[in-house]
């Protein structure tokens, strides 16, 4: 059996176990990538522990480590709160907010997951206090990430042009640009109005009831939560101690944790510095400043998933280094049909890229698609936007940085394993689903 082949099928298996029996899939992929590793590729298990991809791990540790001081010292209630009076109470604005918010930091240059990982805690904390279904909450603040994500000033924007242009191919920035901003607001609709979206426009939130989280929505006298994959259950009280704090107002804890937050968001965007180091940074301050308010905050790290994503980041790295994607993109291209051959590419980008980095694909996906650009007579800007596209909005998978944050900051409300199966399943239609629409639409009528 080939290196290739051997990957491929260890992938398959371990999703499959993972998916069918209660076992972090991270594990199983460790397993898949020593074995593959050892025994397909003649690796060495140093090599093969060098796969893992540190900065996603650190980034899951140093943002759910701030944001968990952040509850503690009730800074995410004071910012939920704050934001609930800014759209005036209207449950329904909630999701969109958090949808443009986190559009317009990728559209100017912030990355994909550092955007996710400021503004999605936040988003979440809203889903669990206002029972808007976290699924909806989370996937919206990723697809958000997409739609700006391709802008000419963005990360993913300058490395698509840029291997375009040194390519030879056209340039096609707008194009790129508008179809990610198009297909990731479509499924943002789409997730809205299927998870319940709709009925959060009769609910309003009373500011001035502290005596139940949120307050009471006004709909008839009766709550009800959103329906879908993503429901979550109805919301408890607050404590005493939080309705007596959100009485006396903002405590200086709380404002440095806010400054924190505005340091965090300036120095890794404005400065482009890693946003795990400068998470963990601050959250290591706010420890230091009070240390026994804090002693146990490090336990609501999301373990779980630091284990989750490290394994499978490691597993990503033997599905490049077996050239799996290179194999699959030759044989696409040497198929005689070239749409066909277009369609595979754009699947191959985005079943890799559910499981690894975005970013360091897209440099390989587009130059394997130069064959049916060249002889195929394929547009190169819709190709190209299609690929991108494809291999980007995967990226509400768990096993991928945004996806995973996602998962990390659930509600305290939400189970971990049946929101990991909301997440994965939303997932799985995404990537079985997007790619080929994805391709009609953009790839068919310029054919």
């Amino acid at each position: 059996m080939s290196a290739e082949w051997a990957a491929i099928l260890a992938l398959i298996a371990l999703f499959v176990v993972g998916t069918v029996l209660p076992i972090n899939m991270g594990a199983l992929a460790y397993v898949a990538a020593w074995l593959v590793g050892m025994y397909a590729l003649d690796l060495d298990e140093k090599t093969i522990l060098g796969g893992i991809s540190g900065d996603l791990v650190l980034t899951l540790i140093g943002v759910t480590y701030l944001f968990a001081i952040a509850r503690n010292n009730g800074t995410v209630d004071l910012i939920v709160s704050s934001a609930v009076r800014a759209v005036g109470g209207r449950v329904v604005l909630i999701p969109w907010v958090m949808f443009v918010v986190t559009a317009v930091l990728t559209a100017i240059g912030a990355a994909s997951p550092a955007a996710c990982a400021i503004i999605g805690p936040i988003a979440l904390g809203f889903a669990g206090r206002y029972r808007i279904s976290p699924l909806m909450m989370g996937m919206l603040v990723v697809h958000g990430a997409q739609a700006g994500g391709f802008s000419p000033i963005s990360i993913y924007g300058t490395i698509t042009n840029s291997v375009m242009e040194s390519a030879g191919l056209p340039s096609s920035e707008m194009t790129i640009f508008l179809s990610s901003l198009v297909v990731n607001t479509a499924l943002a609709l789409i997730l809205f109005f299927t998870l319940g979206g709709a009925k959060l426009a009769s609910r309003r939130i009373e500011s001035d009831e502290p005596d139940t989280i949120g307050g009471d929505l006004r709909r008839g006298g009766a709550s009800v939560p959103a329906r879908g994959m993503g429901a979550t259950a109805p919301t408890g009280t607050v404590t005493n101690a939080e309705a007596t704090a959100a009485r006396r107002g903002v405590v200086p804890e709380q404002i440095l944790t806010l400054v924190a937050f505005v340091a965090v968001a300036v120095i890794a965007l404005a400065f482009d510095k890693n946003i795990g180091f400068v998470a963990i940074t601050a959250a290591v301050i706010l420890a230091m400043l009070s240390p026994q308010q804090h002693k146990d905050a490090v336990r609501q790290i999301a373990w779980p998933t630091v284990l989750l994503v490290a394994g499978v980041s490691t597993y990503a790295t033997i599905l490049n280094t077996a050239e799996v994607p290179e194999y699959v993109g030759d044989w696409a291209a040497g198929l005689a049909a070239v749409t066909i051959g277009a369609l595979i590419l754009c699947y191959v980008g985005g079943v890799v890229s559910a499981f690894a980095s975005s970013t360091a694909l897209l440099p390989v996906i587009i130059p394997i698609a130069i064959p049916l650009i060249a002889d195929g007579g394929i547009g190169a800007g819709a190709f190209v936007a299609a690929l991108a596209v494809s291999s980007t909005i995967v990226d509400v998978s768990p096993f991928s940085t945004n996806g995973a944050l996602m998962l990390a900051n659930r509600p305290d409300t939400i189970e971990e394993r049946p929101y990991y199966k909301q997440i994965l399943t939303y997932s799985v239609i995404v990537t079985l689903v997007g790619p080929l629409l994805v391709w009609a639409a953009l790839v068919l009528p310029r054919w």
